[in-house]
């Protein structure tokens, strides 16, 4: 018995219970163990001094030493006005810049179309499945619900993308509807850690990368200085692509992108201050569709 409330004792020492270690102290040297159990206080003793002090500092993570560039979308007003002196004119470069500071808030709602048909050969026959009509049409009512003035809806040019904007608009009356290339689906930069299931050739994440970084370039920056209003623009696209912006806009590395994933139909919040701040409101919300309505093909 008094082997087993030692191995006790023992057990909750390696745990950091410093009374335990004072209170077995003691005991031991009553002779509570009995006779026959070895003295085990110099034992507990080289135990509390071999585990090593909690601290704060110890349990901190380091800073990665990585800080916020404001000018990541080349829109920070200081670098517009290049440093040229107005003395000739004698206008003030301050005045000048705070004319030229960003007043509104960008709020962009990144949308991965509805589940469509895999099996189809080309683009056009890679339709949108009755499933996914349905999710289109639960997206639509869920932007509409929010009661925000869109400015615009812009989609992917490909047929899923294409099909689940048409669907969502008929929700938003009175929305533009715009069709953009740059955003179809691709490969945009090799992901790490690598998978085995999807390996495009080096050659695609090439041209593939370039249209969409041109793209994020376009469409993810802070307000122009004329915009007076807040807006909130809605841009239906693919998982690559929304992960990539993601990963873009928040600074983050951007191969990292394939670590996240995104239902269909899913929506993506984010918000550009006009001070350059980017914040991530939602990543794939799709708690607005009952469980049997998700899928993430």
């Amino acid at each position: 018995m008094s082997y087993r409330r030692g191995l006790r004792l023992v057990c909750a020492i390696a745990g950091g219970s410093a009374v335990l270690l004072v209170s077995a102290g003691v005991a031991d040297s009553r002779g509570c163990f009995g006779e026959a159990t070895p003295r085990l206080w110099p034992r507990l003793a080289v135990l509390k001094a071999a585990t090593p002090a909690w601290t704060a500092a110890s349990h901190t993570p380091s800073p990665s030493g990585s800080s916020w560039d404001f000018n990541w979308d080349k829109r920070d007003p200081s670098s517009l006005i290049n440093g040229k002196k107005k003395e000739s004119s004698g206008e003030d470069p301050s005045a000048e810049q705070d004319n030229g500071k960003p007043k509104a808030t960008r709020h962009i709602l990144l949308i991965r179309h509805s589940q469509y048909k895999l099996s189809g050969s080309s683009d056009k026959e890679r339709i949108l499945t009755p499933l996914g009509r349905e999710q289109a049409e639960l997206t639509g009512q869920r932007l509409a619900s929010l009661g925000l003035k869109y400015d615009i809806l812009i989609h992917s040019s490909m047929a899923r993308a294409t099909e689940t904007a048409g669907i969502i608009s008929k929700h938003l009356p009175g929305v533009e509807l715009v069709g953009c290339d740059l955003l179809r689906e691709g490969a945009p930069i090799e992901p790490v850690p690598p998978v085995t299931h999807w390996k495009p050739d080096a050659v695609q994440y090439h041209e593939d990368g370039a249209r969409i970084e041109a793209a994020f370039r376009r469409y993810i920056h802070r307000a122009d200085p004329k915009q007076k209003e807040d807006s909130y623009e809605i841009i239906v696209c693919h998982a690559n692509v929304i992960r990539y912006f993601v990963c873009r806009a928040l600074q983050f590395p951007p191969e990292g992108w394939l670590r996240m994933g995104l239902n269909n139909g899913s929506i993506t919040w984010l918000t550009i201050r006009p001070s350059g701040r980017v914040a991530l409101r939602t990543l794939g919300e799709a708690g607005f569709m009952p469980p049997d309505k998700l899928t993430r093909t």
